[in-house]
């Protein structure tokens, strides 16, 4: 019989949390703990909090931590780097010392936001990170944290433009927006890879599954390339909004606090290779994410 995995969860209750949490939910091979700061049925825990973070995890015989916890707030992040930082990359460095002192792994998830976005070439895992935002810097901070304190026993997926049926994201923002607004301008010089987070989670599944553990930075969204505007009309035409006018226009028509990659393309090469997956196609799963969307809210 195969042994369990005990697996911890952190951040259950945001975007990619929610699908670990479906993803793994009939699957016997897994024994999850799922924490974030407050939910019903699930642990609470500060993961920055080394003494409270490593009692979950001697407690529960914990062999893999997967960091879905983050600081996401991009412009906020601008305003306040110390908060970004604090969960971003002191928090990820707290859970790599913990995983190393009890022998766990750990799969950490990281951001396109590492790269500069004025490329026009699928960014890989070896192309210099050169960080435009706080957000970025926090999130390239605590991937160099984990990698010098757990080394091989870490992994990295980098990811980008992440929706879902939870919490806030482009997909529902578009569809509300839709629904209530005649028309809409939206940006069409911003490009990159959507990422459905229910993929997301179980490429999560198949790193820790894997025959052998393959450690280091790995790029995952879903295949295809779409500007911010083209994205919208898909979501509309899926979701049959007929009623709203979308219009592109330029990112400077909407200024924002963060600088927005103007490219967030990542290959995915290394991740299908090593671990023999097909990834699936943007509008595939953005299909099933707005079928899901509307079955919940019917």
């Amino acid at each position: 019989m195969e042994q369990t995995i005990n697996i911890l969860i952190t951040g259950a209750n945001g975007q990619l949390g929610h699908e670990m949490r479906n993803v793994l939910a009939d699957d016997p091979r897994f024994h999850a703990i799922y924490t974030d700061v407050a939910g019903d049925d699930i642990t609470r825990l500060d993961i920055t909090d080394e003494a409270a973070v490593e009692q979950v995890v001697t407690d529960h015989a914990i062999a893999v931590i997967v960091n879905c916890a983050a600081f996401t707030a991009v412009d906020a992040a601008e305003d306040d780097e110390a908060a970004a930082a604090w969960l971003n990359a002191y928090a990820v460095g707290v859970l790599a010392r913990v995983a190393k002192r009890c022998n766990a792994r750990m799969v950490h998830i990281s951001t396109d936001y590492v790269f500069d976005g004025n490329g026009c070439i699928p960014y890989t895992e070896d192309e210099p990170a050169c960080p435009q935002t706080a957000y970025g810097r926090t999130k390239l901070d605590g991937e160099r944290l984990l990698v010098d304190t757990l080394g091989d026993d870490a992994v990295i997926l980098r990811t980008a433009w992440l929706y879902s049926p939870y919490g806030k994201n482009f997909v529902k923002t578009m569809l509300a927006l839709g629904q209530s607004k005649p028309s809409l301008k939206v940006v069409f010089d911003q490009v990159g890879s959507p990422t459905c987070a229910h993929d997301l989670a179980r490429a999560i599944v198949t790193v820790i599954t894997a025959d052998e553990w393959h450690p280091g930075i790995y790029h995952y969204s879903n295949e295809g390339v779409i500007s911010w505007y083209d994205f919208t009309i898909a979501i509309h035409r899926l979701a049959g909004i007929t009623t709203c006018d979308v219009q592109p226009c330029h990112s400077d028509e909407f200024p924002a606090r963060a600088h927005r990659p103007a490219y967030s393309v990542l290959d995915k090469t290394r991740f299908k290779t090593t671990f023999g997956v097909t990834v699936p196609y943007w509008l595939d799963s953005l299909k099933e994410t707005i079928k899901q969307l509307f079955t919940v809210n019917s």
